[in-house]
């Protein structure tokens, strides 16, 4: 079974490890790292067939220097991911997903932050042309678009952020809500065309602010957007480092319950977490996810959980 993941950060890694590699560090091996929950060959072996990868520059780096950092992990993405293995094939737009050979995975470049371009919607406009297909406005940071959920002053869009969510209307990008302040995912819902929660579980389960409590979820279904539940144990059970895939399931569940169950999908968050799932400890785990899904729906709605309900909410669909 297809299997299409809406975030990781593999890019962070490979970018961390090649700074190292200055000071006698190694440079990670796209093809077969252990250091990497999504290295080719698990993705291989887990049956995923497109993998985003986010762009993650830190909110504490000097804001001269974001957009470097953000070049060279873009860089990354086309030398290391792209350039290291001819069976990966860069997503430049919707529709070239369609025309994956069956031996090849999709790579799926997105932005998580916008610090990396500030208040320069140039840099915006050059990041959709090296093949930025979704835009998170924030980190968990506030910043010149918006607040994040982890700044207390808790503001929603700011006039550039609105611009920005305009801008990725216009080019069919996803507005990525996963780390948006309560405030600024309601100014999204009034505005985008293309939202996307990629990695976030329900709040009524687990109450971290980094989930979307329910009426969040009805208005995501609403307004025809996908959420895409995430791996990391401190957003599945709260106060916890520890997880089991029966306990993502009952997010699953809890999303169907209030009318998603064609609009529900995976972002893992591999290679951006430090503890695991119970047996989904990397990419090549995801048959255990399927075996337990298939259990509690039926294999038409696990299709959909796992590629098929995001191909049907893709932008310009």
């Amino acid at each position: 079974m297809q299997i299409f993941d809406t975030h990781c950060d593999a890019l962070l890694k490979l970018q961390v490890a090649k700074r190292n590699a200055l000071f006698n560090g190694e440079l990670l091996d796209y093809q077969h790292s252990d250091l990497l929950d999504t290295n080719f060959n698990r993705l291989k072996a887990g049956g995923v067939k497109v993998q985003f990868f986010a762009v993650f520059v830190h909110p504490d780096f000097p804001s001269d220097e974001k957009w470097q950092h953000a070049l060279e992990q873009i860089d990354l993405f086309y030398s290391e991911i792209l350039g290291g293995n001819p069976l990966m094939k860069h997503i430049k737009n919707w529709q070239d997903i369609e025309w994956l050979k069956d031996d090849e995975i999709g790579a799926v470049l997105t932005l998580e932050g916008a610090d990396a371009f500030g208040n320069d919607l140039a840099k915006l406009r050059h990041l959709y042309r090296l093949g930025v297909l979704s835009v998170g406005l924030t980190w968990n940071n506030a910043n010149l678009c918006a607040d994040g959920v982890g700044d207390p002053r808790g503001a929603g869009l700011t006039v550039l952020g609105k611009e920005v969510v305009l801008l990725n209307n216009e080019q069919h990008v996803f507005t990525d809500v996963s780390h948006l302040s309560i405030n600024g995912f309601w100014d999204v819902m009034e505005l985008a065309k293309y939202p996307i929660a990629s990695h976030s579980n329900a709040r009524a389960l687990c109450d971290h602010p980094r989930n979307l409590n329910d009426e969040q979820i009805r208005a995501m279904f609403k307004n025809n957007g996908m959420i895409d539940v995430v791996f990391c144990p401190q957003f599945i059970n709260k106060d916890s480092d520890q997880a089991t895939i029966p306990d993502l399931i009952r997010h699953i569940d809890h999303l169907c319950s209030l009318g998603g169950v064609r609009q529900v999908g995976i972002g893992s968050d591999f290679d951006g977490i430090s503890s695991y799932i119970t047996d989904l400890n990397n990419a090549s785990e995801f048959p255990n996810l399927i075996d337990a899904l298939q259990k509690h729906y039926t294999a038409t709605e696990v299709e959909g959980f796992m590629y098929r309900n995001f191909l049907e909410h893709r932008p310009g669909i």
